[in-house]
Order: structure tokens, then sequence, then C-alpha cells
């Protein structure tokens, strides 16, 4: 940020006061401009046992597999946000259910929020943003061609959870793992 979005002046990174962080504080009108993480919202999407993956078509990893997914707006619920991503990206319809894995995405300032879905038809077709869909058996799971390390510990954690029986969550830290 160079520029302040209130008066048009230059902003410095300093501490304000009270604060404990550095921020981008204009030098003229004092506007703090408080930067953080955006929020991703998705669906582990199931019909019949299958799971339901996207093709990337869209930068990054183009041509990769991964579970709908995108940006939430302002004025919707993280749920209504991965409802609206499927219905986006793979143009299926999904009953939201259970908070499966939060994931911290440091190096892109992001936070990723993933929830369990049914399909209720199988339904679905390829997006604007999306290749291909198609429904998995776990067992078929491209892993080698999963467009990113939270996809992968939300598909994992689904499993066990599906596995086990159970509805819990998990919160996760990506180690270290670029989006790129």
């Amino acid at each position: 940020m160079k520029f302040c979005s209130n008066c048009g002046k230059p902003v410095n990174i300093a501490i304000p006061a009270g604060d404990n962080r550095e921020r981008y504080v204009c030098s003229d009108c004092g506007t703090i401009h408080y930067q953080n993480p955006r929020i991703v919202a998705g669906c582990v999407a199931e019909f019949q046992g299958k799971i339901l993956l996207c093709q990337r078509a869209i930068e990054p990893r183009p041509g990769y597999w991964t579970v709908p997914a995108g940006f939430m707006e302002l004025g919707e619920t993280v749920a209504d946000a991965a409802a609206r991503e499927t219905l986006e990206e793979a143009e299926a319809q999904v009953e939201i259910g259970a908070l499966i894995a939060v994931v911290d995405v440091l190096q892109a300032q992001q936070v990723h929020v993933f929830f369990a879905g049914i399909l209720a038809a199988a339904s679905f077709a390829a997006g604007d943003e999306t290749l291909d869909t198609a429904l998995f058996l776990p067992a078929d799971i491209p892993w080698d061609n999963i467009a990113f390390p939270s996809v992968r510990i939300a598909l994992e954690q689904f499993l066990r959870n599906s596995e086990n029986g159970r509805d819990d969550f998990c919160l996760r830290t990506a180690p270290g793992q670029s989006l790129d």
C-alpha cells in the first residue's frame, strides 16, 4: 500500500499508539489501514460415496484438481460462500454440512474454511473457472494432482471423519507450503 484510500496521501509503516504491530498509517489524515486475512470457503461434496472435484482452469495451478472453493463475499456466511462456490465452479447444488477443516495459509494471507456437503443428485458441470468436474471414489482421488495443501488437508480430514463416523473438524496451519 502506497497511498491512503481515505485522502490519497502517502502512507508510512508505523506502530500506531495503543497497538503492537506495524500498520500502514496515513502521513496526513492519520487513518490506520488494517490488513487482515481473506477467507476462502470450500466444500467437500459427496454423492453416494464419491467426492466431487473440479479441475482448475485458472491460475494458480491450472489443470490441477481441487474441491469447489473461493473467496467469501461481503454479506454472506461462510457456509453460504461454500455453497455459492460449489454452484459457480461445479454447477452443483449442495447441502452444506459439518465444518471439517480450518487451514491458516499464512504466506497467502488467507484462511481456508472447508465444509462437508451432500449433493442432492449427480448433476454437475464445469463452471467458468473449471476445465472439468468428476466424482471420485476415495481410492481414485488424484492425490498427486491436488492443487493446494489446504485441499489435501480437507480431503484427508473428510475421509478420516467418514471412516470414523465423526462430524468434528480439523484446525491446521499449512506447513510452509505455497499456493503457487
